[in-house]
């Protein structure tokens, strides 16, 4: 092997490369501590960074390929979706369910979408945060969720969009605090789509012509 192969080889093994040369740093310190102690000692501190960076990026490299460990999942972020054409393409995550980042009455809320709830829901402390009230003449609704049976109060949140979805004026239920912990996207906006899909590890989801 020429020395272009061996540089060729190891540009495209970046933690290798990494952890030769630390090691080869940790080597040669030995040698220059000797008569030039604070350089050498200098060297030794670099070789030891870059031994514990090449074990982060190795532990997190590892989680990343498993996509069920909690690294991968808290490595795995949810993400605003993508716009294809007329179609708005949100991608799975690492938990097998489908999130996405939305501008809920223009503030950043990440949502699950779930085709078997009837409703769009949240919690009252995220409700509150986005300035949505419930309904003063609602008295309440029970909704089944996977924890069991909860009260929610209906509420209107006056925007919901990601991609090139958007919906206005939308009926929401408010969960209770300590009950509720995920936010939904259920079926009252889903129903209002051209319709959707699912494609492997990917929801599609078609908007109504304008």
């Amino acid at each position: 092997m020429t020395l272009g192969d061996l540089s060729a080889f190891l540009l495209r093994q970046p933690l290798l490369a990494l952890t030769i040369a630390a090691i080869l740093l940790a080597v040669s310190t030995g040698m220059v501590a000797v008569t030039r102690p604070r350089l050498g000692q200098a060297m030794r501190n670099c070789a030891y960074l870059g031994l514990v960076a090449v074990l982060l990026l190795t532990v997190a490299q590892l989680a990343g390929h498993n996509e069920r460990s909690e690294a991968a999942l808290w490595l795995d972020r949810t993400r605003p979706a993508q716009i294809v054409g007329r179609e708005t393409v949100i991608s799975m995550r690492a938990d097998g369910h489908f999130w996405v980042q939305a501008k809920f009455n223009g503030q950043p809320v990440d949502f699950l979408i779930d085709t078997g709830a009837t409703y769009t829901g949240m919690s009252h402390r995220v409700a509150e945060q986005v300035g949505i009230e419930p309904d003063a003449d609602d008295r309440g609704m029970i909704l089944e969720t996977a924890n069991g049976s909860i009260v929610a109060r209906r509420g209107t949140a006056a925007s919901l969009s990601f991609g090139g979805v958007e919906a206005h004026s939308l009926p929401v239920a408010i969960g209770p605090d300590g009950e509720v912990d995920t936010n939904v996207i259920g079926m009252n906006l889903l129903s209002q789509l051209a319709g959707w899909r699912v494609e492997g590890n990917r929801l599609i989801l078609t908007p109504k012509a304008g």
